[in-house]
């Protein structure tokens, strides 16, 4: 099943309670997951992330991976803090 933005957000707070949520990056998140003692943490694409900051914040690839390493991955905001895919390795 695919998932719209709205059913995403709604199974997240529903499923995923005090998980951290990027803000305006729902279309990168790709899943939930859980860890022991730590609760359920969304994950996000980093490859989506990259190409949402390059189309719709123009940056360039570097900048957008700049961005990425210190803003997004270096992001500490808790427990359940996000997790990023950096490669599936199961997908054709």
């Amino acid at each position: 099943m695919k998932y719209s933005t709205n059913q995403m957000i709604d199974y997240i707070h529903e499923h995923a309670e005090g998980a951290v949520i990027l803000s305006d990056l729902n279309d990168a998140i790709i899943g939930v997951v859980e860890e022991f003692s730590y609760g359920p943490k969304i994950m996000y694409s980093k490859e989506k992330i990259l190409n949402i900051l390059v189309e719709r914040d123009g940056m360039t690839e570097m900048e957008a991976l700049e961005y990425y390493d210190f803003n997004i991955l270096g992001l500490f905001a808790g427990d359940q803090n996000p997790v990023f895919m950096v490669k599936n390795l199961n997908n054709d």
